[in-house]
C-alpha cells in the first residue's frame, strides 16, 4: 500500500458475499450484518493504516464500545483486527475485518483515519455467532445452529398433559424492520436509559441481553412490547388470535406496549428477538406449571369443608411456556454451559423487576438453587410437590391427599429439523421415583417431598371422562368411588365442573351434583355429572378448559378424598375447499333460508376464490349451532382478511366465505403455506370468536 494519502473514491461493503458468509442473507441486501468472530471483506481505495470502529451514543475504549487497529499483514480471531488481501485489483485495496467474538452487538460505523484525516465507509451491524467456536453463544450442531437461530417458522405447544396440541407460529425474525425493532427493545431497557455507556458495553454478554429480554418483553416494569391480560380483552388483540411475531414487534416499534398476551405470546416475541439477535433459542412448554406462590416448593390447595377452595397464592397452570437459550455460563462455571431458562411471562419480581432467569438446565435439573437467576422459582415450576388441606372446624389444617408427580409433565418442544413434537422432561428433572432425584431434594433442601406409596387401604376417588367430549356437544363425567375395605364406607360425595384458564385461575361454575353415596366393601359407585353446552358455553373461554374436582367426605372418621381432572374441549374440524369465483352463487340459491335479506351484501363479498367450509357434527347442540351463527355473521377485519358466514341450519354447515387477496397472507412463500396459515387464522378465531 502506498505511504501516500489516498482519497477513497468509494467503499464497497460487498454486502450480498458478506451477509451470505455470515448466515445473514435472510436480512436482505439493503445492509451489511455480519457475525461476531468472523471475518468479512470490504473493498476500498485508501492509504491509511487505521481503522476505527464505533458503537452505542458515545463511543469509550474504556467500556469496550470503540476499537481502533491498525492494517496489518494478517487477522486476529481473538480481537478486532484487519488485514489487506494481497491479490487485490489496481487501485483497490480489499481489507480483512475481523471482529472480536466478546464484542457488544449492534450497530457499528466504520471509519478510515489516515493522520487524522477521517472518511466514513458506512456501517454494518454485528450480531452474536453460535458458528464461532469462540463465542459464548457457540453451538456444534449445524441442523441445531438451522433450527434456533434460522427457522422462522414453529410450534408452540399447548392444552394439558393428556391432550397436547401444537400451534404453528412465524417467528419472522427476518421480516423486514424487524431487527432493528429488537435493537430498539434493547434501547429503550431501563438500564440503558440510566447509563447506556455500561449497557452498551454489557452487551456483549448474552447472558445480560437475554436477562433484559426477560423484562423488556412484558410491560409491567417498563414500557416494553406485551401487555399482559388473561379475562378482560376489550380495547386490544385477544391473545389467541395471534399467529405471529412480526404484527405484534411492529406495533410496538409504531405505539408501545401491545394488548394483550398470554405466556406463549410473550415465550414466542422472546424467541424472535433472540434468534433475530443471533442467540439460539427455543420455546418450551411445561404441562402441569407449579406457581410457587411462597417459595417452599410445595403447592398448597386449601379447602373448607364444603368443598369450596380457599385462595393460598399457590397455583398449578395447565401449560406454561417459556424460553431456553443456548450459551455459556463463565459466572458459574463450564458445567452450568448450555440451555438457560428465561421466562418474559410477568408473574414475580427478581431483584425488584418481572423479570426471570437465565437460569442453567444443569442447576434446575441438580437441584443447585443458589446459582443464578431465579434457579428457585424455576424449580418449582417442574418439581413442587402437591398438598391438598382442608381446613376443619376448629380452624386446623388437616393434609387429606397429595401429589409428588402432578408437576413438571411432558416438557415439549419442537424437534430439530421437524413438526415433530421432542419430549425434553429429562432435560430438566430425574424421572420421579430414582435415587438420583432423591439427590436431588437432598441438594434442594426439599424435606416436604411425599413419599411414594403403593394403593392404600379404604376409599379411593378418580374421575373418569366420556368420549368425545367437543365444543357445543352435551357429555357426562364421573366420579367414582372404590372401596377396598372388608365392610361397606358412606360419605358425602360433592362433584364440581368450572371453566378454568391454562394458568388455572378458575372461572364460573358450569355443573355441580352432590349425593350421599354408600359404596359396599370391593365395589365402586359412581356419580355422573351431564355437563350442558347451555351451561359451560357462555363461561368458558378460548382454551376451552374445564377443571373437574370431586370431593367426598365422612365427617364422622374425618376421612377426606379428592380427585381433580382438567379437560380441554375439541374444537369444530376445519377444511379448506379452493373454489373458482361464482361457485357460491349457485350454493347461495339452495341454501339461504331466511337469509334472503342479507344476500345482496354477502353477494358481493362471495366474490372470492377461496371459500371454508366447517362441517359441524351431529351431536352438535342447537343453541351452538345459533351462537354460531350470530358470531360469525358479523364482519371481522383482520388485515385485509375479510370474513362472513351464510348458514344452512338443514344440513349443519357452515360456510366461511373469505374474501382476501392472498399475497396479503404472509409471509407469501407458497400457495400452500399460505392456505395453511389462513386455516389457522380461521380455526384460532372461530374457537376464540364462540
Amino acid at each position: 500500500i502506498s505511504e501516500e494519502i489516498l482519497d477513497i473514491k468509494r467503499c464497497d461493503l460487498n454486502i450480498k458475499s458478506n451477509n451470505s458468509s455470515h448466515h445473514t442473507e435472510l436480512y436482505g441486501e439493503e445492509r451489511l450484518i455480519v457475525r461476531r468472530g468472523q471475518p468479512f471483506v470490504i473493498v476500498l481505495r485508501l492509504n491509511s493504516d487505521s481503522k476505527d470502529f464505533k458503537l452505542g451514543p458515545l463511543p469509550r475504549k474504556q467500556s469496550g464500545t470503540k476499537f481502533t487497529f491498525s492494517l496489518s499483514d494478517h487477522t486476529v480471531d481473538t480481537e478486532w483486527s484487519a488485514s489487506a488481501i494481497s491479490n487485490s485489483p489496481r487501485n483497490t485495496v480489499s481489507v480483512s475485518i475481523s471482529s472480536s467474538p466478546n464484542s457488544p452487538i449492534g450497530v457499528y460505523s466504520l471509519t478510515v483515519d489516515q493522520e487524522g484525516q477521517k472518511t466514513s465507509l458506512g456501517q454494518f451491524t454485528l450480531l452474536f455467532n453460535a458458528w464461532c467456536p469462540g463465542d459464548a453463544v457457540y453451538m456444534r450442531s449445524e441442523p441445531e445452529r438451522q433450527e434456533y437461530v434460522l427457522a422462522q417458522h414453529g410450534q408452540i405447544y399447548r392444552g394439558t398433559c393428556k391432550r397436547i396440541t401444537g400451534t404453528p407460529w412465524n417467528f419472522g425474525q427476518f421480516e423486514q424492520g424487524i431487527l432493528d425493532i429488537c435493537l430498539k427493545i434493547l434501547d429503550e431497557n431501563p438500564k440503558f436509559v440510566s447509563d447506556a455507556d455500561k449497557d452498551c458495553s454489557a452487551r456483549r454478554n448474552p447472558i445480560y441481553v437475554s436477562r433484559v429480554l426477560s423484562a423488556m418483553i412484558n410491560s409491567n416494569d417498563d414500557r416494553g412490547v406485551l401487555t399482559g391480560e388473561w379475562v378482560n380483552f376489550v380495547g386490544g388483540v385477544h391473545p389467541g388470535l395471534w399467529i405471529g411475531s412480526g404484527d405484534i414487534l411492529r406495533k410496538w416499534a409504531k405505539s408501545g406496549p401491545v394488548k394483550y398476551g398470554q405466556c406463549w405470546v410473550f415465550a414466542a416475541v422472546a424467541c424472535t428477538v433472540s434468534r433475530s439477535l443471533g442467540i439460539p433459542c427455543r420455546v418450551v412448554t411445561n404441562f402441569g406449571s407449579a406457581h410457587d406462590g411462597n417459595a417452599n416448593l410445595v403447592i398448597e390447595n386449601l379447602y373448607n369443608e364444603d368443598g369450596e377452595r380457599i385462595d393460598s397464592g399457590d397455583s398449578i397452570w395447565n401449560f406454561h411456556v417459556w424460553v431456553d437459550s443456548w450459551m455459556t455460563r463463565p459466572d458459574l462455571g463450564s458445567e452450568y454451559d448450555g440451555w438457560q431458562t428465561s421466562d418474559p411471562t410477568p408473574q414475580e419480581t427478581s431483584d425488584g423487576v418481572c423479570c426471570c432467569g437465565p437460569a442453567s438446565l444443569r442447576s434446575i435439573k441438580e437441584g443447585e438453587l443458589t446459582k443464578k437467576y431465579d434457579a428457585p422459582f424455576i424449580f418449582a415450576e417442574v418439581n413442587a410437590d402437591v398438598v391438598d388441606l382442608v381446613r376443619q372446624s376448629n380452624g386446623e389444617f388437616v393434609k387429606f391427599s397429595g401429589s409428588t408427580n402432578s408437576v413438571g409433565r411432558f416438557i415439549s418442544t419442537k424437534a430439530v429439523g421437524s413438526d415433530k413434537r421432542d419430549d425434553i422432561t429429562h432435560q430438566y428433572k430425574y424421572p420421579e421415583g430414582s435415587k438420583e432425584e432423591r439427590k436431588v431434594y437432598e441438594r434442594a433442601k426439599h424435606n416436604n417431598k411425599l413419599q411414594q406409596q403403593g394403593e392404600v387401604p379404604g376409599l379411593h376417588l378418580k374421575i373418569k371422562l366420556s368420549d368425545n367430549m367437543m365444543v357445543g356437544s352435551d357429555f357426562e363425567v364421573y366420579a367414582v368411588l372404590t372401596n377396598n375395605l372388608m365392610e361397606a364406607r358412606t360419605c358425602n360425595l360433592m362433584f364440581f365442573a368450572k371453566a378454568v384458564s391454562y394458568n388455572g385461575r378458575l372461572g364460573e361454575s358450569c355443573g355441580f351434583t352432590s349425593d350421599k353415596v354408600t359404596v359396599p366393601a370391593g365395589e365402586e359407585r359412581r356419580v355422573s355429572l351431564r355437563l350442558k353446552y347451555d351451561s359451560y358455553g357462555s363461561v368458558i373461554n378460548s382454551d376451552r378448559l374445564i377443571q373437574l374436582s370431586a370431593i367426598a367426605i365422612n365427617k364422622q372418621t374425618i376421612d377426606y378424598h379428592k380427585a381433580e381432572k382438567t379437560i380441554v374441549l375439541d374444537a369444530p374440524e376445519i377444511k379448506i375447499k379452493v373454489r373458482m369465483d361464482g361457485w357460491m352463487d349457485g350454493w347461495m340459491d339452495g341454501c339461504m333460508d331466511g337469509w334472503m335479506g342479507r344476500r345482496k351484501k354477502l353477494r358481493n363479498l362471495f366474490m372470492s376464490n377461496l371459500c371454508v367450509v366447517v362441517e359441524l357434527p351431529n351431536r352438535t347442540s342447537s343453541k351452538f349451532f345459533l351462537n354460531l351463527v350470530d358470531t360469525l355473521i358479523l364482519k371481522v377485519n383482520i388485515k385485509k382478511v375479510r370474513w362472513c358466514l351464510c348458514v344452512s341450519v338443514n344440513v349443519c354447515v357452515c360456510v366461511l366465505c373469505v374474501a382476501v387477496e392472498l399475497s396479503t397472507i404472509q409471509p407469501p412463500k407458497s400457495f400452500c403455506y399460505q392456505v395453511e396459515t389462513l386455516t389457522q387464522l380461521i380455526s384460532t378465531w372461530l374457537v376464540v370468536s364462540v
